[in-house]
């Protein structure tokens, strides 16, 4: 009986190819696992041309609720922002694709997996490790690491054994897109002095051709949570799809960046994010109501070491584990509302309200009602200057003589 290997299929140009390849070169049964995180119109195409290359069984599986909720949400309660600047929507959904993987390969009695990725990336890092937390006795097999073929090779050989693809060598872009955000590279990309041509984007409109009036919207928050659009209680994939058109309209969310790679090289990545940003915006606002100075700033901490866990792939890890659970107990008190403006590919913070709010307007205020004790003050810079008097006085610096 031919073994089963069930192949993370993207319809891209890798994962069509290995549908082939790892019949030729393995004589295995295929079986492509299509997961919907927001990435695909159309599902039936693809499960169709799966099925026209040559595995045996095509899968689907919407897992867009499981994505926001599980992956993308607590994300952003952690404040996980990569570099200060990538919203890791890529990053996000291959834990839960290597979940999906490792399940379906138990319902479907597989030896082994596979996924499409090159040895230069980080997914094969973050596929790998999760499968290997998740099910270490399975076999992965990396079609894409281990032909060495390079793009063009591998559109030659699509061609040769007419498997059809989204792409030709004159529009070489590489993109993965889900709910959170759109990864594009490849191409004149890789040229990192060259402005990004208006065809790399498909979610956000050019500044120049937005609204000339402002938009605004309100996002409301329960613990961290975004739970509704000005006023409206909405679920999250619904909420991310229409904030995803509503800032993209503005055209909020474009990134161009270059990152360092877990694998130790740096690569210029445009990113389209337009809920992300945001979000991302609407929650940093929350939190400055809601939080407390020192939690903000151990928060960052926080914030920074998630980040990079999720980049390098440790999502499974112990260490997540903890930092989520410091995370869930941050966010208790992080209820309210954020406005923010929209203009012309800026976005700015233009009010924020919060039942818990740790903003006391009678302290705050320079006006009528000013409840703050200032004859207090004097008293406090005598005992929070004390060290730095006492330093003074006992280990004076030597006065800068005068050059002769």
């Amino acid at each position: 009986m031919t073994e089963k290997i069930v192949l993370a299929y993207s319809g891209g140009l890798d994962t069509s190819v290995a549908v082939r390849w790892l019949k030729q070169k393995y004589g295995l049964d295929v079986i492509t696992l299509t997961i919907d995180v927001g990435n695909e119109a159309d599902f039936t195409a693809a499960r169709q041309k799966a099925l026209r290359v040559g595995a045996v069984k095509a899968l689907v599986k919407d897992a867009r609720e499981e994505f926001v909720r599980q992956y993308a949400f607590p994300t952003l309660r952690a404040g996980a922002v990569y570099q200060g600047v990538y919203p890791l929507a890529t990053a996000l959904s291959r834990p839960l694709i290597a979940k999906l993987l490792v399940e379906t390969a138990r319902q479907e009695g597989a030896t082994a997996v596979a996924h499409g990725c090159t040895g230069k990336g980080n997914d094969q890092v973050r596929f790998e490790v999760g499968i290997a937390a998740l099910a270490p006795d399975l076999k992965v097999i990396a079609p894409a690491r281990e032909w060495g073929m390079t793009r063009e090779q591998s559109i030659a050989y699509a061609a040769e054994h007419d498997i059809p693809l989204p792409m030709t060598l004159d529009n070489p872009y590489s993109i993965d897109e889900n709910l959170w955000g759109r990864s594009i590279e490849c191409g004149i990309l890789e040229d990192p002095w060259q402005e990004p041509p208006e065809d790399v984007f498909a979610w956000t409109k050019p500044p120049a051709d937005t609204p000339d009036e402002a938009g605004y919207v309100e996002i409301g928050f329960e613990r961290g949570v975004p739970v509704s659009l000005d006023g409206q209680t909405m679920d999250g994939v619904g909420l991310l799809i229409r904030l995803n058109e509503l800032a993209g309209g503005h055209g909020i969310g474009r990134i161009d960046h270059v990152e360092d790679r877990l694998v130790g090289i740096k690569s210029r990545e445009i990113y389209e994010a337009p809920a992300a940003v945001t979000l991302i915006a609407a929650h940093q606002a929350l939190e400055t109501m809601t939080l407390s100075r020192a939690q903000l700033a151990f928060k960052r901490q926080v914030a920074a070491e998630y980040a990079n866990l999720i980049y390098d792939g440790l999502w499974f890890s112990a260490l997540k584990k903890d930092l989520a659970a410091y995370v869930e107990s941050a966010q208790r008190f992080v209820n309210g509302t954020v406005r923010l403006k929209m203009h012309k590919g800026n976005l700015s913070v233009v009010g924020r309200r919060a039942p818990h709010s740790l903003y006391h307007h009678g302290l705050a205020t320079y006006d009528k009602g000013d409840q703050f004790d200032q004859d207090a003050a004097a008293g406090f810079i005598h005992i929070w200057g004390l060290p730095v008097r006492i330093q003074a006085e006992a280990q004076p610096e030597p006065k800068d003589e005068e050059s002769s």
